[in-house]
């Protein structure tokens, strides 16, 4: 299902693959983000993601033109998890919201990891 917009000109429909990348994108851009995650379901690691992977550590789902967002991030270690979130919550929310003019219901975040930057 996709997320869709009335306008005055007809309906806009927009791919939750479309949602999911942006999401990505702006969730990477917030400091102590390392990067997005998958997790191997075969041995349970989580593996960092590659710029162009970014809508693999996003599932977005649609209920009543309301946005789901789940997030899988890897952390830098050394920095506060909760700011981390919190920050990561409100630079997503109003990011996607902007983009699709869809409202974003919530924001599950997964910290799957922590890596040490130099």
């Amino acid at each position: 299902m996709d997320g869709s917009l009335e306008t005055k000109f007809g309906d806009v429909y927009i791919d939750l693959d479309v949602i999911a990348q942006y999401a990505g994108s702006a969730a990477i851009e917030n400091f102590g983000v390392v990067g997005m995650s998958a997790v191997s379901m075969k041995d349970g690691l989580a593996k960092l993601l590659r710029r162009e992977s970014l809508s693999h550590g996003v599932h977005v789902e649609v209920n009543d033109n309301k946005l789901s967002i789940d997030l899988h991030i890897i952390v830098s270690y050394g920095i506060s998890v909760a700011t981390v979130c919190q920050n990561l919550c409100e630079t997503v929310k109003y990011r996607v919201e902007e983009f699709s003019g869809l409202t974003v219901e919530k924001i599950n975040v997964y910290v799957d990891g922590v890596r040490v930057i130099d």
